[in-house]
């Protein structure tokens, strides 16, 4: 009799330690997608207020946070990669595609827009992309 209550209460210890350590798990994920989210609030409202301060139009913090995220996204990525470089090239052009497109001069203010997230999301990567930068021919070439 002893031994089936003993072979109770092991389940029953058994049981208690699973649900604890599930429940342990669940409270660190929680805890770092709670941290995640934070951080990227907190950046977004950073990058908010250097677009604001430099003249820039700035988009909602939602989309900010669901663009950039904690970490700057896909803008982070090696920025001053040659692919990356040639993605750059392509966009200011006028547009045509084939023989018909042609390189335009891109306004300073557009270009240099990405140089002020990146000093938000990743500051190590921003002197090489300002030798990128100062490689361009730019120009004002957009009306306020």
């Amino acid at each position: 009799m002893t031994s089936m209550m003993a072979s109770r209460h092991r389940w029953i210890y058994l049981g208690a330690i699973v649900l604890l350590v599930g429940m342990l798990v669940t409270g660190l994920l929680t805890y770092n997608q709670l941290h995640q989210t934070n951080e990227a609030n907190r950046k977004a409202e950073q990058l908010g207020s250097a677009l604001s301060a430099a003249g820039y139009p700035v988009p909602t913090q939602n989309q900010i946070v669901h663009t950039l995220g904690e970490d700057g996204g896909a803008v982070c990525e090696d920025p001053a990669d040659a692919l990356k470089q040639a993605q750059w090239n392509y966009g200011m052009s006028n547009g045509a595609s084939g023989p018909g497109q042609r390189p335009v001069l891109s306004d300073r203010e557009v270009v240099f827009a990405e140089s002020i997230v990146l000093s938000v999301y990743c500051p190590d990567k921003l002197a090489a992309i300002k030798d990128k930068i100062a490689d361009l021919k730019l120009d004002d070439t957009v009306r306020n």
